[in-house]
């Protein structure tokens, strides 16, 4: 063959190569490839919110929080009709809230389902916090129908642009066929490495039965021109094509989750180092409460080991109430004097002073699902001797199997526990001295801790007076204490009380609330009472935003913007359905009776609050608000 034409040739099947590389990826865009692959079942009734519900129910799932919408109706009512209780809040961030708490208490995935455009933006805050709160929260939201998107349609706006930094999965439906492989995904990877919430959009048209979408899409009257018949194809073309295969059988089982795990000689390296420590101590986050290991698993592993433990975020109330082990004060102090610290799940960010608190001397083992705060400020302040990527409940599990036999050096340990019963000591003093207005906080938080049920949960949602009950009401267990975590959100107190009461309703479930704090959520009363979860919220009322008034006033010379209202909340309470309290001193010789009267009201199934009129005290005097 001549060169030229074989040259000619390869063009010539080049060019048709190109052409019907060119229609099949048309073909394919249109769906008409997919319209051969599966069937369109026009004449089912069944819609994409059915399929939703099978998948939720398949992965575990007891509770959607949402604020309804019509956009995400149909996922609503087939989740209540295959028994996935559906829970309605006054406020879209209270859903989220609350599936964050689910998440936290179960072990599994929380799910929020909220409608397009505001009910979206409205949980942007929530969604955050469970990203840096470590929670694996599954949110659902609607979204304009495919044909709609960024024609101007009824709240359309990029929803998945907005949520693509928050989260670690950020996905769109755009068939019906699609929806459970997408969901599926999208609770792996909520669940997986370092846990974090996921986000799916749901057009409106993959949610509603064909028939309900045809009388939207199709138009009513004949096609007129060519014009016309070609527009009348693509429409009809489309909702075909986000139909085809929609019911055809599929796997709705959970995928497998993937969780970073220690080496053993990761282990073994931890092993010598503690056998060696002379003044070993644990600092526990958060993150060695989740999953795999059950926390009390890690609790046993924790008094196998018998060092010396100090307890963050949720992992507050793993070692009990009174634990010998357990020290709750002078951290700093003892960070000096450690020659070995175990961070399981603890990240040197402004809570350990970015790693200045760290001693140069000291060995440092780091152990943290996420590589960044694994390693977070070290090439400033700190150095790890040991990082291990992978689960801390699980690693302190297999610490504790490699030293059986060891205990730590009890002098040590005594010598940090007579220092907390000195600091201890200290603050019941303060309890009683008088302020010069109102109530002394700390005598309330005292009176509240003796008379505490010991299967109480505690929320904390609040800045001076949360502060304060931090160092005094004490958490019964582990898995009884939820508050908002590193991002020291505002506002969680309705949602993640309204999530702990659902998945522990036998438990007496506290709200610790600042004045200020309680502003976000006291609508959510209502939604206590209509779905009979009552809880107990106590609520230091000093008339303002004391943690941040206590810098402002004497560094700026102002009190602007920082002052309220002695305002009469637990009236409020009351409108909304409640039980309201006021405690003041005019009855603060009856303060245990009317604490005792208030946990009556919540065994009666009243959602209660304890509006308590607090002066100023100078405990914690110093700490800072930035």
């Amino acid at each position: 063959m001549e060169p030229e034409v074989a040259v000619g040739c390869v063009i010539s099947w080049g060019l048709m190569a190109i052409a019907f590389g060119s229609t099949l990826f048309t073909a394919w865009k249109l769906g008409l490839i997919q319209r051969l692959l599966y069937r369109v079942e026009a004449s089912s009734p069944r819609h994409g919110g059915e399929s939703v519900a099978e998948v939720l129910k398949a992965h575990g799932v007891k509770y959607v929080f949402t604020l309804v919408g019509g956009h995400i109706s149909p996922i609503l009512v087939a989740c209540e009709k295959i028994g996935i209780r559906v829970v309605d809040t006054r406020h879209e961030v209270t859903a989220v809230f609350a599936a964050d708490a689910v998440a936290r208490l179960s072990g599994s995935i929380g799910v929020a389902a909220v409608t397009a455009g505001p009910g979206l933006t409205n949980t942007v805050t929530a969604v955050k916090n469970a990203q840096m709160a470590e929670t694996p929260v599954l949110l659902i939201g609607g979204a304009a129908a495919t044909l709609l998107q960024g024609r101007g349609a009824l709240q359309d706006i990029d929803q998945l642009s907005l949520f693509k930094t928050l989260c670690k999965f950020c996905g769109t439906v755009r068939t019906v066929r699609d929806i459970v492989p997408v969901l599926r995904k999208a609770i792996a990877m909520a669940q997986s490495g370092t846990p974090g919430p996921v986000f799916v959009e749901f057009p409106i048209d993959v949610l509603y039965p064909y028939h309900v979408v045809q009388k939207e899409v199709i138009p009513k009257g004949a096609p007129k021109g060519v014009v016309g018949r070609a527009i009348n194809w693509y429409l009809h073309n489309h909702l075909n094509n986000l139909f085809a295969g929609a019911w055809d059988k599929r796997d709705i089982s959970p995928l497998p989750v993937d969780l970073p795990m220690a080496t053993a000689d990761q282990v073994q390296c931890c092993v010598e180092m503690v056998s060696r420590a002379k003044n070993p101590v644990i600092l526990l986050g958060s993150q060695a409460t989740l999953p795999p290991t059950p926390v009390d698993n890690i609790r046993a592993a924790l008094e196998s080991l018998a060092i010396p433990c100090f307890l963050g975020g949720m992992a507050r109330g793993m070692l009990g109430r009174d634990s010998p082990i357990h020290i709750r004060q002078n951290r700093r102090d003892a960070l000096k004097e450690a020659d070995l610290v175990i961070l399981a799940g603890t990240v040197c960010d402004f809570r350990l002073s970015y790693g200045r608190v760290l001693s140069r001397r000291s060995k440092i083992v780091a152990v943290n699902r996420d590589s960044s705060q694994l390693v977070k400020n070290s090439d400033m302040f700190w150095k790890p001797t040991l990082s291990v990527r992978g689960d801390p409940g699980s690693f302190l599990v297999q610490l504790a199997e490699g030293l059986k036999g060891y205990q730590a050096p009890s002098d040590w340990t005594r010598c940090l526990k007579e220092g907390d019963v000195k600091k201890e000591k200290a603050n019941s003093e303060k309890a009683v001295e008088e302020v010069a207005k109102h109530l002394n906080p700390l005598k309330v938080l005292h009176r509240v801790e003796h008379l505490m049920e010991e299967d109480s949960i505690i929320v904390t949602d609040g800045g001076d007076f949360v502060g304060s009950a931090a160092y005094i009401l004490k958490p019964r267990g582990p898995l009884r204490w939820l508050d908002p975590g590193a991002f020291g959100t505002l506002g969680v107190g309705g949602g993640f009380a309204l999530g702990a009461k659902l998945c522990r309703p036998e438990s007496q479930v506290w709200i610790v609330y600042g004045d200020g704090s309680l502003g976000y959520s006291i609508a959510e009363f209502d939604t206590f009472k209509r779905h009979k979860t009552p809880v107990i919220a106590l609520v230091g009322n000093d008339a303002g935003w004391s943690q941040i008034s206590r810098e402002q006033v004497p560094l700026l010379g102002s009190n602007v913007a920082c002052g309220l209202a002695y305002t009469d909340y637990h009236t409020v309470a009351e409108g909304y359905g409640g039980k309201g309290f006021l405690l003041n001193r005019e009855n603060e010789d009856q303060m245990d009776d009317v604490i005792r009267a208030a946990q009556e009201e919540c065994r009666n199934g009243n959602p209660t609050l304890i509006n308590v009129l607090i002066g100023k005290s100078n405990f914690r005097e110093g700490s800072i608000s930035v």
